[in-house]
C-alpha cells in the first residue's frame, strides 16, 4: 500500500498473518519473535531482534496460532508457547494504552470527565474514550456529541482513571496529534482481545 508524505509516494510495509494468510499493514498486526529459549515473545513495539512472525490482533487468531502450531511451522523450529499468551498480550496492550493516555495527559493533549470531554469535542478531539464498564446513557450522550470522532469503549474506568492519577474516570478525550494516532492504533489492537 502506498502513502503520500511530503509530496513523495512511499510504500507502507505490509506483512502476512501466519494464521489467516491476510496481508495487512504492519501497524495493523502484532509481531512476535522466537526468544533465545525458543519461547514465543510478543513484540508490540517491533524492536526485538529476530525474524518477525505476524498475527492479526485478535484473541481468536492468537489462540488458533497456539492450538495449530502456527508459530513452530512459520519459524521452522520447535517453540515454547505460554498457555496464557492471549491474556498476556491483552495485559500488555492495556498497559500500552494507559501509558499513551497518561503521556497525552502530561503533554496537555488529554482531558477526563464528562464536561471536559464535551468541551474538548467542541475544541477538536481525535478520539474519545468511554469506559466499557461505564453507564450506557453517559456513553450514548458522549457518542452522540462526538458525531464523526472515533469513540473507543475498550478500557475500563479504572484504567482510564490510572492514566489521570484518579480513582475513577469514565470519559476521556485526546486532541489531534501523534500521541492520539499511536493511542488509536493501540486501542484498535486491544479491541481484538476484549469482548465489546
Amino acid at each position: 500500500m502506498s502513502h503520500r508524505k511530503g509530496g513523495k509516494e512511499r510504500e507502507l510495509p505490509e506483512r502476512r498473518c501466519i494464521v489467516t494468510g491476510e496481508v495487512r499493514l504492519k501497524e495493523d498486526l502484532i509481531r512476535f519473535v522466537i526468544g533465545p529459549d525458543n519461547s514465543v515473545v510478543p513484540d508490540l513495539d517491533e524492536r526485538l531482534p529476530g525474524r518477525g512472525l505476524w498475527l492479526c490482533p485478535s484473541r481468536d487468531v492468537v489462540n488458533t496460532a497456539c492450538a495449530k502450531n502456527a508459530f513452530a511451522r512459520a519459524a521452522r523450529q520447535k517453540v515454547v508457547i505460554d498457555p496464557a499468551l492471549a491474556d498476556r498480550i491483552e495485559a500488555m496492550l492495556s498497559q500500552k494504552c494507559v501509558d499513551l493516555l497518561s503521556l497525552a495527559r502530561r503533554a496537555g493533549q488529554a482531558v477526563a470527565g464528562f464536561e471536559k470531554v464535551r468541551a474538548q469535542i467542541d475544541d477538536g478531539a481525535e478520539l474519545i474514550l468511554a469506559a466499557r464498564d461505564g453507564a450506557a446513557d453517559g456513553k450514548a450522550r458522549i457518542a452522540a456529541k462526538a458525531a464523526d470522532i472515533a469513540v473507543f469503549s475498550v478500557l475500563d474506568a479504572a484504567e482510564i482513571a490510572a492514566a489521570f492519577g484518579r480513582d475513577h474516570a469514565v470519559h476521556a478525550a485526546v486532541a489531534p496529534g501523534g500521541l492520539a494516532q499511536r493511542l488509536s492504533r493501540a486501542l484498535e489492537r486491544l479491541e481484538g482481545f476484549r469482548a465489546a
